[in-house]
């Protein structure tokens, strides 16, 4: 009983000093970027680039715009400046889960949805 008590503790103190993940959001707040997605089983690439307050995409020889909020370092709302449809009115939630010298990994959903994806950012400048 006593091992299994010191094995506790140990387990404990050393799950507490386990690292975060890094993230040094700061680094990505601005830049240009490009991301690439599966869609209907082919690659596709958006290009974009963001200020701190507005982000400039090109996705299929299309340009949106969209104004940028920084909630905290690591997680903003985009809302499309000329929405066409209701769809793009509904601003988006991005939050940076990880960083690395050149890219993050990110967590993403409509505003007031559930359903959360991911994905990764290469920073191209």
């Amino acid at each position: 009983m006593k091992q299994l008590k010191l094995l506790l503790i140990s387990v404990l103190l050393f799950g507490a000093c386990a690292e975060a993940p890094d993230r040094n959001c700061t680094d990505f707040r601005t830049g240009s970027f490009s991301f690439s997605q599966k869609i209907d089983g082919a690659e596709q690439t958006t290009l974009f680039s963001r200020t701190t307050n507005l982000q400039i995409e090109e996705f299929n020889g299309k340009t949106d715009s969209a104004t940028v909020r920084w909630i905290n370092d690591c997680e903003y709302i985009l809302t499309t400046i000329n929405p066409k449809s209701a769809q793009e009115k509904r601003p988006v939630h991005i939050k940076i889960l990880t960083t690395t010298d050149s890219s993050y990994t990110f967590e993403f959903n409509i505003v007031g949805e559930s359903e959360k994806l991911r994905g990764t950012a290469i920073k191209t400048n």
